[in-house]
């Protein structure tokens, strides 16, 4: 049950009845309500500001005039406060509608059908070929994740897209020291590691011979021209860093429908050429192609280098159109670091100005801020990198040293630890808003204790335990039980989850569904704390069993929604 609808309606009806034929009343009543900031002061309220200039009356007096056209079983009384609706709701039919909604299907509390009949593609992750997976690409991994599946809950067809950084002259170089000093069944072996050894090598080699960079650049030139040996090597490359990756992506629980990288675009981009020409908006400039954005307060968008290539903005916006005709996308969601924003402000405004209108509202950029590990800037080019494996190897260790202190005698420690550290990396990744840049900390991720991943998975936990040890064949629930503060504060919680998610998803923030998952966790341990679940009348352990349940379904949901698992045991 959506309470904030069910006031929407209410107050919408005691506008009608209070002043029939009314022009200029907003339309989304529900978007007016606001929560106030204590308790105290009710559940909703309604600012009647909104409608004093179609009204023509004060504030204060409009409130006095609805309230008195609103009587509802949901609604104990309602408080004229100025020029605001204080709503109370009934306590006993607010905790017997809340439950009833929740429990006639927990596991899609929150979910809605809003993305039916629509489709979202998701460019995340994006890892480079002949390179290890690190935690540089942690966060447009895991937010891509969360989105994926907060869009899929929401009724979206969701299309997860891994474009793969697979295209230029540092291939070629990649094949050409393969060539000289490279071993197949090292580079089996060893994957990535060996190649990026190989690579090392080339440039330490080319100060001693700079001719090398030539035969690097012939090596790309034949990946280009399709010679087969130079095919052959540049396909078992990306074969390779994909299976050392699934290793990563496997323990994220992420999954991706394509693979699609930029050399997939090379020849594709004639379309986009072409195009931009037959409309008159490619411009010469020193010898290059580029199309004017100057009236657009940009920098120009270069198409054409000078020698006659395309460059990375060429390829991306034949992809966007690839994916536009593949998947006829409604929304396409380009999960990258903050410092791409001019680059796909620019794209996205030259296919605005070929004449695509969905440009506006369908392509979006997804940013997000930088990663430091315990306070230092990571850096490939000084050695100062953290690669994601090791990182969720260490994570899942040392959260197994935490549970074989905190739960000797828990069976399967192994398991736990796996599901507690990974959760514990992904959840400090989605804790606040994308665009901040983030800090990882091992004593702050993997905390027990505050808003952490391992509290809320504890939380969770807890509950199952709990439940296991409930009696069976409970009563009917008396939801009198449920009407002291804590009960109604988490209830409330609960209640507003679906809106958390809704907004998740409108806004790009997988953060609120985070932040309302700990919410719900937290206020949870504090009615745990106040109130024996299993004591008591029958009648009202079973209603304190039932919101248990309830926030145990709503916490595993929120966890799943950013990738998180919710352990049955801790």
């Amino acid at each position: 049950m959506d309470m904030r609808l069910s006031i929407a309606e209410l107050v919408r009806n005691a506008i009608e009845a209070a002043y029939p034929g009314a022009q200029g009343v907003p339309e989304d009543i529900g978007a007016l309500l606001e929560v106030p900031p204590e308790r105290e002061m009710g559940d909703f309220a309604f600012p009647c500001f909104k409608l004093s200039r179609a009204l023509r009356m004060g504030p204060p007096m409009i409130a006095k005039k609805l309230a008195e056209n609103i009587n509802a079983p949901e609604v104990a009384r309602v408080e004229c406060v100025g020029g605001y609706l204080n709503f109370f709701f009934n306590r006993e039919n607010f905790a017997r509608d809340i439950m009833q909604a929740v429990m006639a299907a927990p596991e899609k509390w929150g979910s809605g059908e809003e993305g039916n009949g629509k489709t979202v593609c998701l460019d995340y992750s994006s890892i480079n070929i002949a390179k290890r997976f690190h935690i540089g690409h942690l966060s447009t991994t895991v937010l891509g994740n969360a989105l994926k599946r907060i869009y899929e809950f929401l009724g979206w067809k969701t299309v997860g897209i891994n474009h793969l950084g697979d295209w230029g002259t540092q291939f070629g170089k990649m094949v050409c020291a393969y060539k000289k000093w490279g071993v197949k069944e090292e580079v089996e072996k060893h994957g990535v590691e060996e190649m990026t050894r190989l690579y090392v090598r080339f440039h330490e080699e080319c100060e001693k011979d700079p001719a090398l960079e030539d035969e690097g650049r012939a090596w790309f030139k034949k990946i280009e021209d399709g010679d087969e040996e130079a095919l052959s090597i540049f396909r078992w490359f990306k074969e390779v860093t994909l299976r050392d990756a699934m290793k990563v992506y496997e323990k994220l629980g992420v999954t991706f429908d394509s693979y699609a990288g930029e050399s997939f675009y090379v020849d594709k981009t004639d379309r986009v050429v072409n195009e931009l020409r037959d409309k008159g908006l490619l411009e010469e400039s020193e010898g290059a192609l580029i199309v004017n954005l100057e009236e657009d307060k940009m920098p120009p968008c270069l198409i054409i280098k000078r020698d006659g290539t395309t460059i990375y903005a060429t390829r991306d916006l034949a992809a966007i159109f690839y994916r536009k005709d593949t998947y006829n996308f409604d929304k396409c969601l380009y999960v990258v670091a903050y410092q791409q924003d001019l680059h796909f402000r620019q794209i996205f405004k030259v296919v605005e100005k070929m004449g695509y209108d969905w440009a506006k509202d369908g392509l979006i950029h997804v940013a997000f801020g930088m990663v430091s590990y315990e306070g230092q800037t990571l850096a490939t080019r000084s050695g100062h990198v953290v690669y994601l494996e090791d990182l969720l190897a260490r994570a899942q260790e040392k959260a197994l040293d935490i549970i074989k202190e905190k739960s000797p005698n828990l069976e399967n420690k192994e398991e736990a630890a796996r599901q507690v550290g990974i959760g514990a990396v992904v959840y400090s990744t989605l804790q606040n808003s994308r665009i901040k840049d983030i800090d990882f900390w091992w004593d702050r991720a993997l905390n027990f204790d505050g808003e952490t991943g391992p509290y809320v998975q504890y939380t969770h936990a807890r509950c199952g335990s709990i439940l296991r040890k409930a009696p069976e064949n409970l009563p009917a629930p008396d939801y009198k039980a449920l009407c002291d503060d804590e009960a109604q504060h988490l209830l409330r919680l609960i209640s507003r989850f679906p809106e958390a998610v809704s907004e998740a998803c409108l806004r790009n923030e997988p953060s609120i569904v985070t932040r309302a998952t700990t919410e719900i966790a937290k206020a949870y341990n504090k009615y745990y704390y106040e109130h024996r679940i299993l004591d008591g009348e029958l009648s009202e352990v079973a209603a304190r069993v039932e919101v248990t349940r309830a926030v145990k379904a709503v916490i595993k949901t929120g966890l799943y929604l950013i990738g998180v698992e919710a352990p049955e045991r801790m």
